[in-house]
Order: structure tokens, then C-alpha cells, then sequence
């Protein structure tokens, strides 16, 4: 089984990033990553987005609030982050705590800075195919492992199980637009593992810790581990039990060094895109 590290897509992204940079003017685009609580998962993204954007010549701050924030005192402060000219572009670590009115956020981040694509706008240009607007990150970078190592989506049955807004459904949409055939599963899908193993290529995308084997995989089926989960022993690992694969599955991510670090490249590409759009 081959393992298909992150850390190459990323460098041939950071070579995209670079082209584009030639033609900036100006200051440098910056990141403002907003984050309330500690969650493991949103702090790992955080740490790998931070190095990522530091590697990329590029600027990026943290605003960390705490878990109990007020749903107002919330807004307040994410309304001056998304009104602040010297910030390019915001990434939104979520789910926010349940006081929030997550939608409300979501119809407040302006779409030119919504590099995660959670603005009612940029998912609509998602599901209309529209290239104008941005994608969440995650469900762009799975495309992007896999043509970056020439895995053919064209005619390929591809098996996505999870339907949030964050991966499921956007995937899906950037998959159809490979003219590739897609079956949203989740966790309440009948027949799961069988539905799972007739994919040419089978995402997992359902936030639970190795909750798909090899018994889920067909036969050379190429496998994208999308998940960030902290097992019983403290460590990060994905929705896959990736070492079960071997055998089974003719390529897969890893949990870490997947996924993860080409979703961090895709968020640097779109705020270097961002910082052109507002020159």
C-alpha cells in the first residue's frame, strides 16, 4: 500500500502560492485564525495553520476567546476581526459552543475573507460550480491529493461518508465537478460497509476515531482520511485504523501527515487569492 503524504501536495501548492505572489503589490496578506475554547482538534489545526502560513512567507494571528464567551461579546469581537482592513482573510475553527449562533456567524464573515467557504454565498457558488468563490478548505484539499498524485475521479465510484456542510456535502460537489460518481453516507446508513466497499475511492469524513477498518475497503480502493480525532492515548489520529489497510487498500492518507497539511496549503493559496482580490 502506498502512503500518500501531505507534505508533497503541499510543496507542489506552495509552488502555485509562489506564482501568485509575483504578482502582489503591496503588504503581505494576513490571516487572522478565530478560535473559541481549546478543543484538541482546533488547536492542532491552529498550530499546523500558524507554521503553514509562517512557511509560505505569509501573516497570520491567532484571536483566542474563551469557551463561555457570550453569544454577544462573541459577535462584537468577530465584527471587528471581519471589518479590519489589515486582515485578508478569517478562518473560523468550528463548531462553536452551542451559546453562538454559528449561522449568524456564518451570514456575518465577509465572503472576500471567508477563506473556508461558511458564508451562505461562497457554499452557493460551491453547489452552482462556480469557481469565483471559495471552498471549504478541507473538501479542496482531498481534490487536490488526488491530482496531485494522478488518481482519476472521472467515472470512478467515490464513496464520502459524512454529510456536514464543513466536508461532506462541499466534496461531493467539487467531486461531481470531476465527473466522478458520488454516494453520501453517514453514520445512520444502512448496510454501511458494504455501500463502502463498491468505491473506487471511499473519503472518510465522519469525525469518530478508526471508525472505518479494512473490512469497510475494497480491493485496491484508494482511501482519504479526512478526520482529527484524539484516540484513548492522547494521540491525533484519523476516522481510518490505517495500519488494518494494509493488504486492502492499494493507497491511503496517514492521520497525521495527510490531508491535514494540504488542507493548511489549500488556506494559504486562498488567502494570497483573498489579498489580490482586495488590493
Amino acid at each position: 500500500m502506498i502512503t500518500l503524504k501531505g507534505a508533497e501536495v503541499s510543496a507542489k501548492i506552495r509552488e502555485q502560492v509562489d506564482e501568485l505572489c509575483k504578482g502582489m503589490t503591496g503588504s503581505t496578506p494576513k490571516l487572522a485564525i478565530v478560535r473559541v475554547g481549546e478543543r484538541p482538534d482546533d488547536l492542532s489545526y491552529e498550530r499546523g495553520a500558524l507554521k503553514k502560513m509562517e512557511a509560505f512567507g505569509l501573516l497570520a494571528e491567532s484571536f483566542a476567546f474563551p469557551g463561555d464567551i457570550s453569544d454577544e461579546d462573541f459577535k462584537r469581537e468577530f465584527s471587528k476581526i471581519n471589518e479590519n482592513p489589515e486582515i485578508q482573510g478569517i478562518l473560523l475553527l468550528r463548531p462553536l459552543p452551542e451559546q453562538i449562533r454559528e449561522k449568524d456567524i456564518e451570514e456575518m464573515i465577509q465572503p472576500k475573507k471567508d477563506l473556508d467557504g461558511i458564508s451562505p454565498v461562497n457554499i452557493a457558488k460551491v453547489f452552482a460550480g462556480d469557481e469565483s468563490g471559495f471552498a471549504p478548505c478541507t473538501a479542496e484539499a482531498v481534490v487536490e491529493v488526488l491530482k496531485a498524485n494522478e488518481i482519476p475521479m472521472t467515472g470512478k465510484k467515490v464513496i464520502v461518508v459524512g454529510r456536514s456542510m464543513v466536508v461532506g456535502r462541499p466534496l461531493s460537489m467539487l467531486m461531481l465537478k470531476e465527473n466522478a460518481t458520488v454516494t453520501i453516507c453517514h453514520t445512520r446508513t444502512e448496510n454501511l460497509k458494504e455501500t463502502c466497499k463498491q468505491g473506487d475511492i471511499l473519503v472518510a469524513a465522519v469525525g469518530r476515531a478508526k471508525m472505518l477498518d479494512g473490512s469497510y475497503v475494497g480491493t485496491g480502493a484508494v482511501v482519504i482520511d479526512v478526520g482529527i480525532n484524539v484516540d484513548e492515548n492522547g494521540k491525533l489520529c484519523g476516522d481510518v485504523d490505517f495500519d488494518s489497510l494494509e493488504g486492502i487498500a492499494s493507497m491511503a492518507t496517514p492521520v497525521p501527515g495527510g490531508v491535514g497539511a494540504v488542507t493548511t496549503a489549500v488556506l494559504a493559496k486562498h488567502l494570497v487569492i483573498a489579498g489580490l482580490s482586495q488590493r
